[in-house]
């Protein structure tokens, strides 16, 4: 009979399961050595476990199923865990396996020993199991791939002790069957088609796979028909995009911008979406963004299929056979003049393939994004969903190995490329066709931005000092090179549009870093006034409000 390691990689490539992103150690060593006897299994190796966890996010945001992970004892948990509390937060499925120490060997409280299951219930609350004994490892290991795919999604963490690996007598286990997809129930329905019956103004706020294709296209026929507005929530997991596709419009970051953005709506809806709060707490500003005289409705939760719901309510509303409205092909003109970090998204729009992916963890650098894509050949954006920032080069490496006949574009933040850096060595080791643009702007923008929004304007030099990155500027181009990846640094708008030209022409792992001015510098003189151009289907009205209300 096989050895645990054995009946568990059986095990998951039985369930679909092909691609293992690992950082191991001693203890996963027969994890290890099972994968030359599975050609079935990718496995791909990350220098670091924060590159692991968030590529398999990635990975599975763009394949609809989960990877694997294999990391080394609660240390390698820790190191991961940021990149997996955004697949959390994302409701992204991961089969999480963390070796651990020998059953027999725990009481001795070796040098690496730790509290495994505590450390994972952080980013895995619906399932952490440590495995006791080779013969019940694949049964534990079908109950965890059944809870990764559920619906939500999540983060299933699978302990695995090495004596339960090495161990003898291990039996693959069958898939368990997957749950059935549940709509909105009739009453539901019928209550939020009565409200869009009203003549108070509506909203849907769509979410998770509501952002996807079908579920767009139900909604925008909701909204052709009954004249309610499509908002998408802040970071999206994934959402579907670009010309042929219905517009939507997602709420804001900052929450000054986000409650303008509702205020003139009585109903709001949510699907697959939380109601919409601010990111962070603010003196005298309030967390909730739902405005007070707006009534809050739930179609469908995270754990009821999107599309069911808005199909029902469509037929609910006589609109299945209304007309949707699409966005139009409307790519921005090639970019000319000082390089900023706006022509660099305006360079993207004009320049991108059809079924692009692009993965923005560009912070503010990327604030014009949404608006210089919109009407660019369809593709699909991952976003930033719980935060926790160094996932964009991991999550783009996932994405490329789950779709390798698409171009990926990670755009990222100078300061948290350096977090994940070490992904650019397995794109090289992988050849993947991504193109990284990193905004060099020797800054924490986003920071700068933030010091003055919870009152603290009068900060001196130490304290600016914090969010400066500047002394000493880091070439990210070189580093590229030294980890295999073709990297340039550019200074102008032509020298951008000619590595980009040059990325299209050859794919592989390319680098662009790109030497940006500062975007954002005070939120009353320049935040919210560039935020307003990126949001231009606000109302009039609205927009009037903002000026004044950001006045100096």
């Amino acid at each position: 009979m096989p050895n645990g390691a054995q009946a568990l990689m059986k095990t998951l490539v039985d369930a679909g399961i092909e691609v293992c992103f690992s950082n191991p150690g001693t203890s996963e060593m027969h994890f290890v050595a099972a994968l030359d006897n599975e050609p079935k299994m990718r496995a791909v190796l990350a220098l670091f476990e924060g590159v692991a966890t968030g590529a398999a996010d990635g990975y599975a945001r763009m394949a609809d199923k989960p990877a694997a992970t294999l990391l080394h004892l609660g240390c390698g948990l820790g190191n991961g865990l940021a990149n997996l509390h955004n697949a959390r937060k994302g409701k992204v499925p991961i089969v999480n396996i963390v070796g651990d120490h020998a059953t027999y060997h725990v009481k001795y409280n070796a040098q690496l020993q730790s509290d495994i299951e505590t450390v994972a219930r952080n980013v895995s609350p619906g399932f952490v199991r440590t495995s006791q004994t080779t013969e019940q490892l694949c049964q534990d290991a079908a109950e965890a791939i059944a809870a990764a795919k559920g619906l939500p999604g999540q983060v299933a963490t699978l302990i695995l002790p090495a004596d339960v690996s090495w161990g003898e007598g291990g039996v693959p286990c069958q898939p368990l069957p997957e749950p059935e997809l549940i709509g909105a129930d009739d009453a539901t329905v019928q209550t939020v088609a009565d409200a869009i019956r009203s003549d108070k103004k509506t909203a849907l706020l769509l979410g998770g796979r509501a952002l996807r294709e079908p579920s767009l296209m139900a909604a925008a026929r909701i909204a052709a028909h009954s004249g309610v507005k499509l908002f998408a929530e802040t970071f999206p997991t994934r959402i579907e995009r670009g010309a042929g596709l219905p517009p939507v419009e997602r709420i804001a970051y900052l929450a000054e911008l986000a409650t303008l953005q509702l205020s003139e709506y009585d109903n709001l809806i949510v699907v697959d979406a939380k109601p919409p709060v601010s990111f962070f707490a603010y003196p005298g500003k309030a967390s909730d963004l739902v405005p007070e005289h707006c009534t809050l409705y739930t179609l469908s939760t995270p754990e009821q299929d999107a599309l069911t719901s808005l199909n029902k309510l469509a037929d609910a509303l006589g609109a299945n056979t209304t007309e949707p409205e699409l966005q139009k092909p409307a790519r921005p003109s090639r970019p000319r003049g000082k390089l900023t970090a706006e022509k660099v998204c305006k360079a993207l729009g004009h320049m991108m393939p059809e079924n692009s992916i692009i993965v923005d963890e560009a912070i503010t650098s990327g604030l014009m994004l949404n608006a210089m894509t919109a009407g660019a050949p369809r593709h699909d954006i991952i976003t930033l969903t719980g935060g926790a920032i160094g996932q964009g080069l991991p999550s783009a490496t996932g994405a490329a190995i789950a779709c390798p006949d698409r171009p990926v574009y990670a755009l990222i933040g100078d300061g948290t490329a350096m977090y994940t850096i070490q992904a650019l060595w397995t794109m090289a080791r992988e050849q993947l066709n991504v193109t990284s643009i990193i905004f060099n702007n020797a800054s924490y923008s986003i920071l700068n931005v933030e010091l003055e929004r919870v009152g603290a304007e009068e900060a001196g030099e130490k304290a600016k000092s914090q969010l400066d990155i500047s002394g000493p500027v880091t070439h990210f181009a070189q580093l590229a090179q030294s980890m295999g990846v073709h990297g340039i640094r550019v200074h102008t708008t032509e020298e951008l549009l000619k590595a980009m030209e040059y990325a299209q022409n050859n794919p592989g792992p390319h680098l662009i870093e790109a030497i940006v001015p500062e975007s954002l510098n005070g939120v009353k003189r320049k935040v919210l006034p560039w935020l307003l151009r990126s949001l231009p289907s606000l109302p009039r009205p609205v927009t009037k409000a903002l000026k004044k209300k950001i006045a100096p």
